[in-house]
């Protein structure tokens, strides 16, 4: 990877140059990996990464020391951002507070964001065309602290079991901590409550089948810490999952990653950093970038929902009550 010696490096993304200052600074303490390298990384996974972002709400995780110091959420592109920056304003109704977040719709914007010290992109599942309305289902598989990875990859199998099914594409990646992520294209016709609804419905199936390793109990006292949780509220409003390609805040520079189907069974997250993951997509390519084409309709789950209500399920819990 890239080293730098100057106080600041001029980085040329097509039409667009970002200073990057401090490009010495030691990121990633595992291995000496500095914040030139990660801008390297992203370079080298540009349109994966702006495909995961573009034209959504995105929330930056940064680390102005590095790993090795504090990390801060930013929501609001701050002042003094380039004028080619593009954000979009949400709003936040139990707050009555409104923020311009950042919306990718180029690498350069990602750069601007890394030198910013971003070292994680955590977007919404809505594009700013319509912020209420998700685009995008988010299954995200959560061991507990005593549950293994086998359990994750078991519960993968589950779930595409079921997305088969249903007629759903999923597109799995690491979540580059102890999980796994299985995004769905949908149709933008419904509210977050209603994809939520629909996650939900789909969890207690996955769960049906598979009683031993998996919990849809939203309270972490309910759950065996044994157990994966399908996390359905991270399709809730305003919470957000590192992107694909994202890099995560791990010593080591673990990535969130793309894989396909049949990894499941063999893969290790451990394996995906921001110094294999680029050799790996210059082989493979973007493994997401079929997504826009596979769009689902919800209504079967959302059936599946009522089903479920009508026989005295519990509702979704809504973070926002």
């Amino acid at each position: 990877m890239a080293k730098a010696s100057s106080p600041a490096a001029e980085i040329e993304v097509d039409d667009k140059v970002v200073r990057v200052s401090n490009p010495d600074r030691v990121y990633f303490p595992d291995h000496g990996w500095t914040k030139l390298d990660l801008v390297d990384y992203y370079l080298a996974v540009g349109d994966g990464i702006v495909n995961a972002l573009y034209e959504r709400p995105c929330m930056l995780h940064r680390f102005p020391k590095g790993l090795a110091g504090d990390k801060v959420h930013q929501k609001r592109v701050p002042n003094g951002a380039p004028p080619w920056l593009e954000t979009v304003r949400v709003t936040f109704p139990r707050y009555n507070r409104t923020a311009d977040e950042l919306c990718v719709t180029e690498l350069a914007a990602v750069i601007w964001a890394v030198q910013m010290s971003t070292v994680e992109f955590h977007p919404w599942n809505s594009r700013r065309a319509d912020v209420e309305t998700p685009d995008e289902w988010r299954i995200d598989l959560d061991p507990g602290p005593d549950c293994d990875f086998a359990t994750v990859r078991r519960v993968a199998r589950v779930a595409e079991e079921v997305l088969d099914e249903i007629g759903a594409t999923g597109f799995p990646k690491t979540s580059g901590g102890s999980g796994m992520h299985i995004y769905v294209r949908i149709k933008p016709e419904h509210g977050f409550k209603d994809v939520r609804r629909a996650a939900l419905a789909f969890a207690r199936e996955v769960e049906r089948r598979s009683p031993e390793d998996v919990t849809t109990a939203w309270w972490r006292k309910d759950r065996d810490p044994a157990q994966l949780f399908v996390d359905y509220n991270q399709n809730a409003r305003d919470h957000t999952i590192a992107a694909a390609y994202s890099v995560r805040g791990f010593g080591d520079g673990r990535v969130s990653t793309p894989i396909r189907w049949d990894e499941v069974d063999d893969v290790d997250p451990h394996d995906f950093t921001i110094e294999t993951v680029p050799p790996r997509y210059a082989e493979l390519g973007d493994l997401h970038a079929g997504i826009d084409a596979a769009v689902f309709d919800l209504a079967p789950l959302l059936d599946w929902a009522d089903r479920d209500e009508r026989v005295g399920a519990e509702p979704p819990v809504d973070p926002e009550d």
